[in-house]
């Protein structure tokens, strides 16, 4: 590796060699602002976290902190659904990781080691091996900021473009084109630094072109030699490259210490607060929601300094990605909503009002029509499906900070007049659809059977019915039939009848938080007077919130969705299938069973027990498209004017050539597919049923006298 005619010692990168004192103090001096620069930006950024209400996210330190680093290092969740931009990514981050490491051990032997104790290592094997490495790693990171660039400039990708849909073009906080060009700059100085890092290195090797400590080992920078040779080529010579490599040097060191003392006042800064933000991160956030006191004075967040220092941080780890705006239906259908400009609109707030040395007088309003506030239109437009918390790669918790907004709306009484005679029926009657409460368990006269009054007689399994299964029509008929299979299966089951009242999901989510918790808590004292082993239910809505909420309530239970309860009952042989059905079908993840439990196996099991032909749609399981009837959204009418998440989401099922079925899992999600099947015009061409109704017809086929009863039980009325 190093030649015996050499010494070891020798075979070094230069630094500061033929710099007058005069040069050195001011490197010194440039290096002592970048560095206090970055240390105030830093110190501003805290204190502007401090400013929100202390979360303790961050506990338990050490478990947290060694799955960040997992995170970051394996680039797992920024490769997710975009894996050219996260290998891009990784490339960039490790590149520039690589050269900082290289450029904090110079500094770490030179300035500090070198003068204190008179250890020296950057020299020898050890400078050769890792030159190489840092040239390879540099090329790296200069070709995947080309490719972000070309990405950025040609792929006209519509997530990149910063369009609000929450403003218009009148609008003082309309135009956000300094994130473009915050973009560009920030690729521009990286590349800069890079490829002056490489012409750097090849004039120094022109320069020292007759030490043979330096010239004999170019190769182990290959990609500077390369450049030096080139120089050579065009009749650079020795003096020139020491010319050169003095104005570069200059040049190249300023570009970095300007860099480095910007890092908190840039889009660079989430570096670190990416890492974080992914530390805080709740697993949980996108089926667990918050929980508040009720007897406070106030529930919710309507100020600015009500957000939690997560939060804070939150908006400052967002680069501004698009991911979860381009996975949210609410945006794809047109309404006032973008995950990403929503963060973005409370991320200017709070650089605005919190970062001075004193805050404001009198309360920050974060929803409004001022600048950089929240329109509450913006917010009535979530359908809390999870999509954006789910996909966001530096974990971006919009999904509870929407809902903490609603809570403040709803306490304020601003919300849509429509939603009033809906939360009176759920305080009276315990459901959404104004009915009374003794029509709840009126289906079971369609039955030849009993069904078990779970409030007087011990059940094996609870059915907890939920409203939609148990007063819409079309929906009854999937009560009806699965009623039938627990029946003909042997199960030992029962229902509350009338004493049953929502379980209050989606009332928790348009942000009632005291009608949900009295709801929770009353459902929760009638199941403790229940002898039962564990609850069933048809609404994934109902099984989320039975699952993952009321435990925090005192609550807690073994629960399934149908779709698991039917896998296990099929694969156990307890159910028997005399025949196949031939078609050709596609499935719709429901948000509640699917992205927020990951309940996505079960349902295609069933689908491949009855012989279906499953074909996916291009958006399915985790990255499933929202039918638009969560968060209360199935309560609200739709603007005529816009398209309904559920007829985008037909029309990609449409797409699929020779589809007989679209299954879908969940009482909302049948209602709005219906709507949305006629809606697109595309009643005739394939129909919704739901995963239950394809049981029954499997079970009830071929059996004497059943075919014609089957077909027509599980035609759409």
């Amino acid at each position: 590796m190093i030649g015996t005619e050499h010494d070891p010692q020798e075979v070094t990168r230069i630094l500061f060699r033929d710099f007058p004192l005069w040069m050195m103090v001011v490197f010194y001096m440039a290096a002592v602002c970048a560095l206090g620069s970055f240390a105030y930006g830093t110190y501003a950024q805290i204190r502007k976290y401090r400013r929100g209400v202390r979360s303790g996210a961050w506990s338990p330190f050490v478990e947290r902190f060694v799955g960040m680093v997992r995170d970051v290092l394996s680039h797992r969740t920024v490769k997710r659904r975009d894996t050219s931009a996260g290998i891009a990514h990784a490339w960039i981050f490790f590149g520039f990781g690589l050269l900082f490491i290289g450029t904090s051990v110079i500094t770490l032997e030179y300035d500090i080691l070198g003068p204190l104790t008179g250890l020296t290592f950057w020299h020898g094997r050890f400078y050769l091996v890792f030159s190489l490495i840092l040239d390879v790693a540099g090329v790296g990171l200069i070709g995947a900021l080309l490719y972000m660039m070309y990405r950025r400039k040609w792929l006209g990708l519509p997530k990149l473009d910063y369009a609000r849909p929450d403003r218009i073009p009148e609008d003082p906080d309309y135009d956000r084109s300094f994130y473009r060009r915050e973009d560009w700059a920030f690729l521009w100085i990286l590349i800069l630094i890079a490829v002056t890092g490489y012409i750097l290195e090849a004039s120094r090797l022109v320069w020292l072109q007759h030490d043979a400590t330096v010239w004999d080992y170019r190769w182990w920078s290959p990609f500077g030699a390369i450049i030096a040779h080139f120089l050579q080529a065009v009749g650079v010579g020795s003096e020139g490259g020491a010319e050169f490599r003095m104005g570069l040097w200059w040049f190249h060191g300023l570009l970095a210490f300007a860099f480095i003392g910007l890092i908190p006042y840039t889009k660079v800064k989430h570096i670190f607060t990416a890492m974080g933000s992914l530390m805080a991160r709740d697993p949980d956030a996108k089926c667990h929601l918050p929980m508040a006191d009720v007897d406070e004075e106030k529930i919710g967040f309507s100020e600015l300094t009500d957000f939690t220092d997560k939060y804070l941080l939150n908006f400052d780890a967002c680069t501004k990605c698009g991911r979860c705006h381009e996975a949210c239906p609410a945006n794809a259908a047109g309404y006032p909503l973008s995950p990403r400009d929503l963060v973005l609109s409370l991320r200017e707030l709070a650089d605005d009002k919190l970062s001075d040395v004193r805050l404001p007088e009198g309360p920050i309003e974060i929803c409004g029509d001022g600048v950089n506030q929240i329109r509450p239109e913006t917010l009535w437009s979530c359908r809390t499906c999870g999509a954006c918390t789910e996909i966001c790669p530096v974990g971006v918790e919009h999904l509870p900070m929407i809902v903490q907004m609603r809570r403040a709306l709803i306490e304020e009484g601003e919300f849509d007049p429509v939603l009033q005679p809906t939360l009176r029926s759920l305080q009276k009657s315990g459901n959404a659809l104004g009915e009374s409460r003794r029509k709840r368990p009126r289906w079971t006269r369609k039955l030849d059977f009993a069904i078990k009054d779970a409030r007087a007689e011990p059940v094996e399994m609870l059915w907890y019915v939920g409203d939609y299964a148990s007063f819409d029509p079309r929906s009854q008929k999937v009560t009806i039939a699965f009623a039938e299979i627990l029946h003909e299966a042997g199960v030992d089951f029962g229902i509350l009848n009338e004493d049953e009242q929502t379980a209050a999901n989606d009332v928790r989510r348009i942000g009632e938080e005291g009608l949900f918790q009295a709801i929770a808590e009353a459902n929760i004292e009638l199941l403790a007077e229940c002898d039962f082993k564990s609850i069933v239910t048809t609404d994934p809505h109902t099984f989320n919130t039975i699952k993952n909420e009321y435990p925090e309530l005192g609550g807690t239970y073994r629960i399934e969705h149908a779709s698991a309860v039917l896998e296990r009952l099929i694969r156990e042989g307890t159910i028997q299938i005399p025949k196949n059905l031939s078609y050709r079908v596609t499935y719709h993840d429901p948000c509640h069973l699917g992205r927020l439990n990951n309940g996505f196996e079960p349902p295609r099991h069933v689908l491949s027990e009855l012989g279906a032909d499953l074909v996916e749609m291009p958006r399915s399981k985790d990255n499933s498209f929202c039918c638009g009837a969560g968060g209360g959204r199935i309560w609200l009418p739709e603007p005529p004017e816009l398209q309904k998440p559920a007829e985008i989401r037909v029309q990609e099922a449409a797409e699929i050539g020779g589809l007989d079925v679209l299954v879908v899992n969940c009482p909302k999600c049948l209602n709005m597919m219906e709507d949305g099947v006629k809606g697109s015009g595309n009643e005739n061409n394939f129909r919704i049923m739901e995963l239950i109704e394809l049981v029954a017809e499997a079970m009830t086929a071929g059996k004497p006298g059943q075919d014609d009863g089957a077909q027509e039980a599980v035609e759409v009325a």
